[in-house]
């Protein structure tokens, strides 16, 4: 019999911010054309919006190491949100560097969700799982989810590990 997380005991509601990182989608927008639809950022947001959480800020940007690192550095100093869940360039394709932009700002990183993400994703995929390099962690005073892009593999991070705990992690964080 699994272990459940203990229940919080009453409903919370925690600001976030959805960040895709998508070099085509951000392309598209910058053109001014109609973006590519944006599936796993619209899931995300859908998630949160139906768990009773707030979504209070949501970007897409390259996959640039900078502009990551800058709005996320963004979003903590301006304290409007306790939680940024990103998604996309966490492979190892060359392009792939949000992994690299996200681990560089972490001050605690929470390794178990990316060992768990990837143990449920062999569950699904096989094998493939060992080239994502999903991650959480701490910045400042926000929880940092990076996530892949696919839309199957957002699900399962969202539903089996960041919703379960988005509440508890952010409560950790305001605890003295």
């Amino acid at each position: 019999m699994a272990h459940l997380p203990h229940a919080d005991l009453q409903p919370v509601s925690v600001d976030c911010a959805v960040i895709t990182v998508s070099d085509s989608r951000w392309q598209s927008l910058s053109r001014s054309e109609v973006p590519e639809a944006d599936k796993s950022g619209d899931f995300i947001q859908a998630a949160l919006l139906s768990a009773g959480h707030g979504v209070k800020h949501y970007q897409i940007l390259p996959d640039e190491p900078d502009a990551v690192q800058t709005a996320i550095e963004q979003l903590e100093q301006g304290g409007l949100v306790q939680a940024i869940i990103l998604n996309g360039g966490t492979g190892i394709a060359p392009r792939d560097t949000t992994y690299d932009a996200v681990a560089g700002l972490l001050q605690k990183q929470l390794y178990g969700f990316g060992e768990i993400f990837r143990a449920l994703s062999y569950q699904e995929i096989g094998s493939r799982a060992i080239a994502s390099r999903a991650t959480a962690g701490i910045y400042g005073q926000v929880v940092i989810f990076s996530l892949p892009g696919s839309t199957a593999a957002v699900a399962l991070g969202m539903e089996k590990l960041i919703l379960p705990e988005l509440v508890h992690l952010t409560r950790l964080l305001r605890a003295t």
